[in-house]
């Protein structure tokens, strides 16, 4: 990857980098319990949270060369409801989240769709993203993207320490990739559904 988070636009949305003014926002996406259910942290508590949230997740991450961690903001006010992240690993994995008030609008798919696009202009072999089986809209999202389920898996998820079972999607952009085996290996109860 040779870019840096470029600003996107889509018919309803700006897909921007996060910066120091949007601490507010960021504060209500990562505060919003409904939200964070399905995600790998506790939601925030307190403000100053927040701040910590940008600098860990975002002003280190852009002093890099490389990677894709969007605010997903609607036009009409710039200001993120949610983000959009890609892993700059090994897996591609794609990762989204919205507050509550702005489930149900297609926002989400409208958003991953612009980032898939560019994904693809940019070089990127393949992406990956995985739904805890109790989250049936996220793998809706995934389905959307054109991504297919590949394997199931389950891992005992930190922090929240609890035990998730996960579905896999993969999308490849190169038709010689395969299907990315690494958590099919890592974690020993997985299996194929069908779904």
């Amino acid at each position: 990857m040779a870019v840096n988070t470029p600003q996107l636009y889509t018919g309803r949305l700006i897909l921007r980098k996060f910066t120091a003014d949007d601490i507010d926002a960021i504060y209500e996406i990562y505060a919003d319990k409904a939200a964070n259910v399905f995600l790998p942290w506790h939601a925030l508590t307190k403000f100053a949270q927040a701040e910590e949230v940008y600098r860990q997740k975002y002003a280190q991450f852009y002093r890099r060369r490389s990677g894709y961690r969007y605010a997903v903001c609607l036009k009409d006010d710039n200001v993120p409801i949610g983000y959009i992240h890609l892993a700059d690993d090994d897996s591609f994995d794609l990762g989204y989240g919205l507050r509550r008030p702005f489930w149900g609008r297609g926002i989400a798919t409208e958003a991953c769709r612009a980032v898939v696009d560019r994904l693809k202009l940019d070089g990127v072999p393949f992406i990956t993203a995985t739904h805890d089986v109790n989250n049936p809209a996220s793998g809706a999202v995934m389905k959307k993207l054109g991504m297919r389920y590949t394997y199931s898996y389950r891992e005992q998820w930190q922090p929240k320490n609890i035990s998730v079972l996960f579905r896999m999607y993969q999308l490849n952009f190169d038709a010689d990739i395969g299907v990315f085996k690494k958590y099919w290996y890592m974690y020993p109860e997985h299996f194929i559904e069908e779904i």
